[in-house]
């Protein structure tokens, strides 16, 4: 069961496919993170749903917006799949203690040993604003993320006017 709408999203520090450290606390103040979780490198589903991150970019990363991935595979095997795909957002590798991270978040499959697909919208404090979860066989719908960060821009706008 995924972290509930509301709660403090658990801090982490993870190495993205380039060896450097990500720290989720890092974006506290200055932009709100969609984290989005997914089984493996190198599997079909994961690629579709990486691909339409990555078509997509300009909705999920910019100014306001960072879009961070996370699987159970290794830093190395996210560098061999990002360079080979294309991908230029952060493939993070929660393998170490593995998937320490994913279970932080309720979204770790302690049978199969992987992440289920877990999808996390965290506003600049740090507030958990959208949580969902699929297991490993279903798409996710991605319009339902850009529903959900339309609805944070709103709350955004409502703060300064």
């Amino acid at each position: 069961m995924p972290i509930d709408v509301g709660a403090a999203a658990p801090d982490f520090v993870l190495k993205d496919q380039n060896n450097q450290e990500v720290r989720l606390s890092d974006f506290h103040g200055r932009k709100a993170v969609l984290l989005v979780f997914y089984p493996l490198a190198f599997t079909g589903r994961c690629q579709g749903e990486l691909t339409e991150i990555q078509e997509n970019l300009d909705v999920y990363a910019g100014e306001h917006l960072q879009v961070l991935t996370v699987s159970v595979d290794s830093v190395y095997s996210h560098k061999v799949w990002a360079t080979r795909e294309g991908f230029d957002f952060p493939m993070l590798a929660d393998f170490w203690p593995h998937g320490a991270v994913a279970t932080a978040y309720g979204v770790f499959d302690d049978e199969r040993g992987i992440a289920n697909r877990g999808t996390f919208l965290i506003d600049e404090t740090g507030t958990v604003r959208f949580a969902e979860m699929a297991t490993p066989g279903q798409t996710r719908e991605q319009t339902t993320w850009r529903t959900a960060l339309a609805t944070l821009g709103r709350r955004s706008a409502d703060k300064v006017g």
